[in-house]
């Protein structure tokens, strides 16, 4: 007989076969928390089997979530539902799932919307600060320099594409129509889009790869193959290596500790050039369409999180309105 444990693997190795590994990685957490849980309440996931799991063991898992942020509590709610959907589905169980969704309305809570907050001015300096690094002199610094050339087209390529940090990190060098100055990728939810790039971000690519033209030639791979933005530290050697979403978690941090100081690193996030780019598109044409499809968000109403007025404005049309123009 299937132990409640032994669903739950068989549950991540499916997700793992159709999720990102991030949200592999989350829906890991969450039946972490649930498998605490339910031994909390005296059932042992080890030992219990499957098909004595009671749907109301949602509700449980629902209460002990209350110490979590709204957010992390909805994420990991929705990945128990999941799996309760997946033994079924599985026929492994035959759980009430009407009941479990009627349980996760009544005992979660709804996560409240939060405007996207990023530090643009910042974000500015970062950018100029990478365009602006010095270039290497000495032979023996020559994976600094690549490295100097590298960042300063992530950086450009986040900020003026909207890529997501995954899809950046895991584009080749022929993905990029150097004519068009675009790309086709595959985005979140295995959706084929296409993604355009700015004078400055190429122009940073261009740099970046003339440089690694002896390192992508010395290869003896096909340039199309090879990643667009490499790994340049001692464990590559002189493999071209592509980057993983850490190396370019990496990037950002030490790039925002070298602008802006110290006491900055963790205020910008890859995810913060993603709400510069979406900004960016909607001061520029106001068009909330044109945003929504650049951004490629599948809900225009992602996008409308973006289209608020800062608090400088608000502050310059109220006085304007209340106190005149000044003299």
């Amino acid at each position: 007989m299937l132990t409640i444990m032994q669903a739950i693997h068989r549950y991540l190795e499916n997700t793992k076969l159709a999720r990102s590994s991030n949200t592999t990685a989350t829906y890991s957490f969450a039946m972490n928390a649930f498998e605490t849980c339910l031994k909390k309440n005296g059932v042992d996931p080890a030992e219990t089997p499957i098909t004595s799991l009671d749907e109301g063991a949602i509700g449980w898992l629902a209460m002990e979530l209350k110490g979590h942020a709204p957010a992390t509590e909805a994420l990991y709610l929705q990945a128990t539902v999941g799996f309760y959907e997946f033994i079924a589905a599985e026929k492994l169980h035959s759980p009430n799932l009407p009941r479990l969704r009627l349980l996760v309305r009544q005992r979660g809570r709804r996560t409240g919307q939060r405007l996207p907050q990023f530090p643009r001015e910042d974000i500015d300096s970062v950018l100029q600060y990478v365009q602006s690094l010095p270039p290497t002199t000495s032979s023996r610094d020559e994976n600094q320099q690549l490295r100097d050339l590298r960042d300063a087209a992530f950086l450009l390529s986040l900020a003026d594409t909207g890529l997501r940090v995954h899809e950046a990190c895991t584009l080749r060098r022929g993905d990029i129509d150097w004519n068009e100055g675009r790309a086709i990728i595959i985005g979140k939810g295995d959706k084929q889009a296409v993604v355009r790039f700015s004078s400055r971000s190429l122009a940073a690519l261009k740099a970046y790869l003339a440089a690694r033209a002896p390192l992508d030639g010395a290869s003896g791979k096909p340039l199309s193959s090879l990643p667009l933005f490499a790994r340049h530290d001692k464990g590559a050697g002189k493999k071209v290596k592509p980057i993983t979403t850490a190396t370019g978690r990496n990037i950002v941090d030490e790039r925002v500790r070298q602008a802006l100081g110290d006491s900055s690193e963790g205020k910008i996030t890859p995810h913060s050039f993603r709400h510069y780019f979406v900004t960016t598109v909607l001061r520029a044409s106001g068009n909330l369409k044109l945003a929504q499809e650049l951004a490629r968000h599948s809900n225009i109403a992602v996008t409308q999180r973006y289209a608020h007025i800062s608090d400088d404005e608000l502050d310059k049309g109220y006085h304007e309105i209340f106190e005149g123009p000044k003299k």
